[in-house]
C-alpha cells in the first residue's frame, strides 16, 4: 500500500520544452509538486533548495551533461532517489550511473504514469512516520535553541498572529521554510487552513503559464485559490519572472486577483508570507526587481542566522536527523562532533541532513565518525600519532627509511581509498560518490597509488 502522491514533490531536470510541459502537467494533475530546471545550472540550483521525494534528470542537457551533475550531487542529495532519462542512444551512460548510485532510468519516449508508478514505488507507506516527525518539528524545531535563533523564535511569535505579510530573509539551506510552515502553525484560526508553497523560482518563464499555475482559469483553480483563508507562502520570491512582478504586487496591495479568461476580480483571504536568499535592496537598484513589489514585502522582515554562527544548535540537529535516518542503534563519535563544528556549513541546515542521512547510508559499524560525514576530505580514521620532540625524526615501520611527510599523505590515502572500496564492494563509481570526488579523480588516484579496484 503506497500513500497519497499529493504530498509528494519532484525536481525535473529536462531541455526538451514540449515533453518537459506535457510531463510537469501531468505530474502536476496527480498533485505532485514538480520544480523544474531547463539546465544543469538551473537543475544544481534548485537542488540545493528543495528536498524532492524524487529527481528526474535527463542525461543530456544544454550545458553540460547529467552524467557528471548527478555524480557530482549524489553526495549532497543523500537517499533522494534517482531517475535518469534518456533516449535509446544513451543507455550505456543510464547504465554506468546506475552502477554510481542511481536508483533507475527511463528510456524516452515514455508515458508519464511511469513516473508517477515509480514515485509511488519510491515512496512507501511507513512515511506516515516521516510526516509526524516533520509536523513535530515545525512545532518544537530542534536547532532552535543558540541565542540567535531564540532571538529569532521570539520575533516569529510576536508576528505570527497578525496579518501583516512577512518577510522572510537568509542563506539558502537555512531553513526559512521551517520558519514559514511554524509561523502559519501559530497564527491562530487560520492555522487550520491550507497552508500552500508557491516556488517562484520554477515558475515557468511564460506570464500566461505562470499566471494559470497561480491564478487559475475556470476549470482548474490556482495557488492562491488553493490557500483559501490560510497562508500562501512564495518561496524564494527574488527568483520571481519580471514579467509577473506587478501582477504580485496587485495581489498583495488589493487582495484580489483574476482567474485566466474572468473579467470579475476573486477575492482572496489568504495571508502572505514570502521568503529571499538574496539582495533584494541589490536587485531593486539593478532595475531586476520591483521597487514598490519590494516595499510591499519588507513592511516585517525576520532574518535567520546562518548555521555557522550557531555551534550550540549543531549537536542537537545532528541528534534529530541521526534519529529520523536511524532510530536505534547509530551514534556520533566525538570526532564526527568536532569535525562538525570546524565545517563552515556553506549549505546550511539542508547540508547538515543530507550529510547525516549519506552517512547513515553508507558507515559501517553504529558510530558514524569523521571520515562518514566528510568523505572528500578523506580524513584518518586511526588516532592521531603522540606529538613527536622538535630535531627527532619518525622512523618508517621497516626501521631504515624516514617516512616523509609525501609517503605518509600517500600511506593514509591508499589505506582510505581500499577501504571505501571494500565498503563499495569494489564498485568505483560508488566509492567516487562516497568519496566526494569524480570517478576519473578517483581512477587518476588509485592509478598513482597502485591501488586496484578487486
Amino acid at each position: 500500500m503506497t500513500r497519497d502522491l499529493a504530498g509528494c514533490n519532484v525536481v525535473m531536470i529536462e531541455d526538451d520544452p514540449v515533453f518537459g510541459r506535457a510531463l510537469v502537467q501531468r505530474l502536476r494533475l496527480a498533485g505532485v509538486t514538480t520544480h523544474w530546471a531547463q539546465t544543469a545550472a538551473a537543475g544544481e540550483a534548485l537542488l540545493r533548495r528543495h528536498r524532492p521525494h524524487l529527481v528526474l534528470c535527463d542525461i543530456r542537457l544544454p550545458d553540460g551533461d547529467g552524467e557528471a551533475l548527478m555524480l557530482r550531487l549524489m553526495p549532497e542529495l543523500g537517499g533522494v532517489p534517482a531517475v535518469m532519462m534518456t533516449a535509446y542512444g544513451g543507455l550505456d551512460q543510464a547504465v554506468r550511473l546506475l552502477r554510481a548510485g542511481a536508483d533507475d532510468y527511463l528510456a524516452k519516449p515514455f508515458p508519464a504514469q511511469r513516473v508517477l508508478d515509480k514515485l509511488r514505488a519510491f515512496t512507501r507507506a511507513d512515511d506516515g512516520a516521516a510526516e509526524a516527525a516533520d509536523l513535530a518539528a515545525v512545532l518544537d524545531p530542534p536547532g532552535w535553541r543558540s541565542p540567535p535563533m531564540l532571538a529569532f523564535q521570539g520575533e516569529l511569535e510576536r508576528v505570527a498572529p497578525a496579518e501583516a505579510t512577512v518577510l522572510l530573509t537568509g542563506e539558502s539551506g537555512v531553513g526559512k521554510g521551517v520558519a514559514a510552515r511554524r509561523l502559519h502553525a501559530l497564527s491562530g484560526a487560520r492555522a487550520a487552513a491550507p497552508f500552500v508553497v508557491v516556488d517562484c523560482a520554477a515558475l515557468p518563464a511564460e506570464t500566461a503559464a505562470a499566471e494559470a499555475a497561480l491564478f487559475g482559469g475556470e476549470d482548474a483553480p490556482g495557488l492562491v485559490e488553493a490557500a483559501g483563508a490560510g497562508t500562501l507562502f512564495l518561496d524564494e520570491v527574488g527568483d520571481l519572472p519580471a514579467a509577473f512582478q506587478a501582477r504580485l504586487l496587485r495581489l498583495i496591495a488589493e487582495r484580489r486577483f483574476l482567474r485566466i479568461g474572468e473579467a470579475a476580480p476573486v477575492e482572496t483571504e489568504a495571508r502572505i508570507l514570502a521568503s529571499t536568499n538574496a539582495d533584494l535592496p541589490a536587485r531593486v537598484a539593478a532595475g531586476t526587481f520591483r521597487a514598490d513589489l519590494w516595499f510591499r514585502l519588507s513592511g516585517i522582515t525576520l532574518a535567520l542566522p546562518p548555521l555557522r554562527t550557531r555551534p550550540d544548535d549543531l549537536q542537537d540537529l545532528a541528534r534529530h536527523f541521526l534519529h529520523r535516518f536511524a532510530p536505534s542503534g547509530r551514534s556520533l563519535t566525538g570526532e564526527a562532533m568536532a569535525a562538525m563544528l570546524a565545517h563552515p556549513w556553506p549549505g546550511n541546515v539542508r547540508e547538515l541532513r543530507n550529510r547525516v542521512e549519506r552517512a547513515v547510508l553508507l558507515a559501517d559499524g553504529p558510530a558514524l565518525g569523521a571520515a562518514d560525514l566528510f568523505p572528500e576530505r578523506a580524513t584518518r580514521t586511526d588516532p592521531a600519532p603522540s606529538p613527536v620532540p622538535p630535531g627527532e625524526v619518525i622512523e618508517a615501520a621497516t626501521g631504515t627509511e624516514p617516512l616523509s611527510l609525501a609517503e605518509a599523505r600517500d600511506t593514509a590515502e591508499r589505506a582510505h581509498i581500499q577501504r571505501v572500496l571494500a565498503r563499495c564492494g569494489g564498485r568505483v563509481g560508488d566509492a567516487a560518490g562516497a568519496l566526494g570526488v569524480s570517478r576519473t579523480t578517483l581512477w587518476d588516484r588509485m592509478r598513482r597509488l597502485g591501488v586496484s579496484a578487486r
